[in-house]
């Protein structure tokens, strides 16, 4: 195993302090293995960041899989407070441990109008969509899987196995005439972003 010299010293801080370089990118940048990185950061008492923090570099370093749309007109900035307040009422909340967008509704109206903003305002990745159909035994599930790939325009293939329940009552029959879907979409970043949408907007309208 390749060893590094005393005179790399600095240079090794400056590559994981300030431009935080994992070892193993350290190693390959001066050709070395990220082994030999190791046991120099030990033996010169070179103090690592923790596996908390290096999952945070990385978070941070990562493209998003998103491009938030720039010069917004009157009804972009409607579309993107209207998507907002929907995924504050009817997504996934942080609370409950979810890192990802999860917006959960039986309205097609409703869903129609969050992917109008996901795709408008967020200007997200088409391939990293999926939908969770829910619904009871007595419904077509094939049927419903086609009603909101048509209404989404999200390919069938992007569809995960449905949930379908065996308790259905008489007195639900039309109680979700479409069955109810979860549209998600695995990006953190986003998740996180509308989150701060939705904080800056109530702070914004609670000066009144």
């Amino acid at each position: 195993m390749a060893s590094i010299k005393k005179k790399s010293l600095r240079k090794i801080k400056q590559l994981y302090y300030q431009k935080q370089l994992s070892m193993k990118e350290i190693g390959d940048k001066i050709g070395v293995s990220w082994n030999a990185v190791y046991y120099f950061m030990r033996h010169y008492n070179l103090k690592r960041r923790t596996f908390s923090e290096d999952n945070q570099i990385r978070f941070l370093k990562k493209i998003p899989s998103f491009q938030v749309k720039q010069n917004f007109s009157k009804f972009d900035h409607r579309l993107k407070i209207i998507g907002t307040m929907l995924y504050w009422a009817e997504g996934a909340k942080a609370s409950s441990g979810k890192k990802s967008i999860d917006f959960v509704n039986s309205d097609f109206q409703m869903i129609n109008l969050f992917m109008i903003f996901l795709r408008k305002i967020c200007g997200i990745d088409e391939s990293k969509l999926r939908v969770l159909l829910y619904c009871y035994s007595n419904q077509n599930v094939n049927n419903l899987i086609n009603f909101w790939s048509n209404l989404t325009k999200i390919p069938k293939s992007q569809f995960t196995k449905p949930y379908v329940r065996d308790d259905f009552k008489k007195d639900k029959e039309n109680k979700m005439p479409y069955g109810l879907v979860h549209i998600r979409y695995g990006d953190k970043k986003l998740f996180l972003l509308i989150n701060k949408w939705k904080d800056d907007f109530i702070r914004e309208f609670n000066r009144f």
